[in-house]
């Protein structure tokens, strides 16, 4: 059977000295089709993370909204999305047939998540249907838990450009964060992560006319979906959602990972850091129609 690692990740695990056990774990846990309790969590889900390529071919994250029931999977190798991203949305326009797509399903307030990574086989103006490629679980580490709450009405979302140099209310959502998710691609296809911490868990620095991000990697699966993909493409997307307003801030940016150095001994249980030079982005404001209750402080599982 072939691997279910690009050369990408394959080259991570080995610099990580756990090549030969991942692989084993990978091919148990990662699968062509979605098992039954993978779809039981879609089914319940009032929103779900997408990653996807923009028009100008950067890895993007966005969340999509709808009631309970919006995703489902008739059958375990089809998820079917009742949603599209809204105008001034990166994404928008882009999760069209034929496009590779990752899925992140997240239940904040139980801390499960389940990732799927596919192309799209059909899509029109109220959703998409996705193809599974592949198919895994992840633990429940890093996440903050919090409830969602259906404000009951549309929202009403104000689409704002944000250059190199993030703007003072995204830097502010940025700086005080415990949440993001990640958008990374490579000639497999597209990822989406969830990375999770303290509060300002993100530090936000500036030089050379834009700001720079860097983010705690801690202890995980070893899996290295994300940053392998990074080893063959550098491009990123984060997302950072305002968990308060249903605001939705999207950026891109050039990524590196950080394995040794003296930045790594003031992060306690990191084991390497993400940097992101930021290029744009967008902050839509009102993005979703869900807020979110606050949070239940859960200690990273170092």
């Amino acid at each position: 059977m072939d691997s279910p690692f690009h050369p990408g990740e394959r080259m991570l695990q080995e610099r990580a000295g756990v090549r030969d056990r991942v692989e084993q774990a990978g091919r148990r846990g990662i699968r062509d089709h979605m098992p039954d309790q993978h779809r039981e969590l879609f089914g319940k889900l009032p929103f779900i993370i997408v990653g996807a390529l923009d028009g100008q071919g950067w890895p993007r994250a966005t969340l999509l909204a709808g009631a309970p029931g919006f995703v489902e999977t008739p059958d375990a190798r089809t998820l079917v999305l009742g949603a599209q991203p809204a105008t001034g949305d990166p994404l928008h326009g882009r999760l069209v047939t034929g496009a590779e797509v990752g899925l992140l399903g997240i239940q904040l307030e139980t801390r499960r998540r389940n990732r799927m990574n596919g192309r799209i086989e059909r899509a029109d103006a109220a959703g998409f249907a996705v193809r599974v490629g592949q198919s895994f679980g992840n633990c429940p580490q890093y996440i903050q838990a919090r409830a969602p709450v259906p404000t009951g009405r549309p929202p009403r979302p104000v689409a704002r450009v944000e250059g190199a140099l993030l703007s003072a209310a995204a830097r502010a959502l940025v700086a005080q964060a415990d949440t993001f998710f990640l958008a990374t691609a490579a000639p497999a296809g597209v990822d989406v992560s969830h990375r999770g911490g303290a509060p300002g868990f993100v530090r936000v620095d500036e030089g050379d006319g834009r700001t720079v991000l860097t983010a705690p990697d801690f202890r995980g699966n070893f899996f290295f979906n994300s940053f392998g993909n990074l080893v063959l493409n550098p491009r990123a997307g984060l997302l950072f959602v305002d968990f308060a307003t249903g605001g939705l801030l999207s950026l891109a940016g050039e990524a590196e990972v950080v394995w040794s150095g003296p930045e790594l001994e003031t992060l306690a249980g990191a084991e390497r850091l993400l940097r992101v030079r930021v290029t744009g982005g967008v902050f839509v404001e009102d993005a979703v129609p869900l807020r979110w209750s606050v949070p239940e402080r859960i200690a990273p599982d170092l």
